[in-house]
């Protein structure tokens, strides 16, 4: 059990602050924005981690802004001080992008379509920076064999791919056809029946 002077310099550590309480809050705020605007402007790819340097970019980012955010400071209170900052940060922010539908689709951006039809979009595959390479690993994640089985590919601002396969239909076109089978039968069924109960 921890007594006298050791205990009370073990919590003054713990909840003494190097910095004042306004720059606890302002530097997490500060390059939490950053972040958005960074990754707003750097494209949908970082977030979708297509390959192992966009893995290594994220990971690197929580390391490269730490001291941004904490300063000199390492105290219990500093951490939960800066945490409530981030929390609240990102709360009124989705509160102001769920209020304000115009300007989300300027701060998060818009879908990419990259296939349609089962012709790749040149264009959108370059404004993303994407090689075809890359496009079909993700199909081939999908469950796709190729490009030229999908209706529709389309990377959402997420940093997430959806993937529409042109056989997509297909199950609900069989499902009603044998529909139709069935109901034919029935009817045939129980014509037959009635003939042979006439004939009796």
């Amino acid at each position: 059990m921890l007594r006298g002077p050791y205990s009370l310099c073990m919590f003054e550590h713990m909840f003494h602050l190097p910095l004042s309480v306004m720059e606890k809050v302002a530097r997490p705020v500060i390059v939490y924005l950053c972040l958005i605007l960074l990754l707003r402007v750097f494209g949908k790819r970082e977030l979708a981690q297509l390959n192992p340097f966009d893995l290594v970019v994220l990971l690197s980012l929580s390391n490269t802004v730490q001291n941004a955010i904490i300063g000199d400071d390492n105290s219990l209170l500093g951490g939960v001080i800066g945490a409530v900052a981030l929390l609240s940060a990102n709360w009124i922010v989705n509160r102001v992008l769920y209020r304000l539908p115009k300007m989300n689709r300027v701060v998060q951006g818009t879908e990419t379509v990259l296939i349609c039809d089962g012709k790749v979009d040149k264009k959108a595959m370059q404004k993303e920076i994407l090689t075809r390479e890359e496009l079909i690993s993700v199909l081939h994640k999908q469950g796709v064999h190729g490009i030229a089985d999908v209706h529709r590919c389309v990377l959402e601002p997420g940093g997430t791919f959806y993937v529409e396969t042109k056989e997509a239909a297909l199950p609900a076109a069989r499902h009603d056809l044998l529909l139709q089978k069935i109901e034919e039968l029935g009817s045939e069924m129980k014509a037959l029946r009635e003939e042979v109960a006439r004939g009796r």
